[in-house]
């Protein structure tokens, strides 16, 4: 399930960041587009299973907290950081 759930995060990206991670988070600075992330990760948030809504969250709290470089685009559900953030075993 997990798999899935992950897997689920890329499809999102590839509706909303289809050029990957952003360089900035703020709408002020070019390139910064807070938005799509925030829709990225709460698409994914709410596609989630019920038993993977808390572990979804946590991740999309790190990857806001601690951005991971300009341009990382998970390209399937084996990525990873992706792997880091949602274990097969997390709920």
């Amino acid at each position: 399930m997990a798999r899935l759930v992950r897997g689920t995060l890329v499809r999102k990206f590839r509706d909303w960041l289809p050029q990957g991670w952003p360089a900035s988070l703020d709408p002020d600075v070019e390139g910064g587009d807070r938005f799509k992330v925030a829709a990225a990760l709460g698409g994914w948030h709410s596609y989630s299973p019920i038993p993977y809504r808390d572990p979804v969250k946590r991740a999309g709290d790190i990857l806001m907290a601690n951005p991971p470089p300009p341009g990382w685009y998970p390209k399937g559900p084996d990525d990873e950081l992706l792997r880091m953030l949602i274990p097969d075993d997390e709920a």
